[in-house]
């Protein structure tokens, strides 16, 4: 009679593990708020990457620190208890309504109401003004920037594309 190892073999195919996120004492708190003023830019990538174990998005130093900071007080404070999670997620879905498209964009890749997006086209300057549901251009509403870019253009475009806030090719 032979023996059978109990030993599992290690899929070759798992993932990695994932990377571990210092706890940060509440007394460091705001010596660490203060600094993220004065941090520069490789630093606050440097922060990003130890806090939240991922890389840094491509997005201006306001943001980063205004992240980088709520992360700091959630590792050492604690974060969003379950029952307000699961609030803002039924929240979520009557926003969106269960629509798998919306929900896929995200947030914040969408410009604030009020922003106004400007493209010079054929010698003529377009202004487009984001509202909270769609946007507005030469005092008529559009669902999509890319039904604007049609108008102006005649022909199908992407919107994010040509009003610049995305670079061809990119997904959202």
């Amino acid at each position: 009679m032979t023996r059978r190892s109990t030993r599992v073999a290690k899929r070759q195919d798992a993932p990695p593990p994932a990377p571990t996120v210092p706890k940060i004492p509440p007394a460091q708190v705001l010596p660490r708020l203060a600094a993220l003023q004065t941090a520069t830019a490789a630093e606050l990538k440097e922060q990003w990457r130890v806090l939240f174990g991922k890389e840094p998005p491509p997005f201006n130093r306001p943001y980063l620190v205004s992240r980088l900071a709520y992360r700091m007080q959630e590792l050492a404070y604690g974060g969003l208890k379950p029952g307000t999670r699961a609030r803002l997620e039924a929240l979520g879905e009557q926003l969106d309504g269960g629509n798998v498209v919306l929900r896929r964009v995200r947030a914040d890749s969408r410009p604030l109401p009020g922003t106004r997006l400007l493209r010079e086209y054929d010698g003529v300057q377009h202004v487009v003004t984001v509202r909270a549901d769609d946007f507005e251009y030469e005092g008529r509403p559009y669902q999509s920037l890319s039904a604007i870019a049609r108008h102006i253009t005649g022909t199908r475009w992407n919107g994010w594309v040509f009003f610049g806030l995305r670079q061809p090719g990119t997904s959202a």
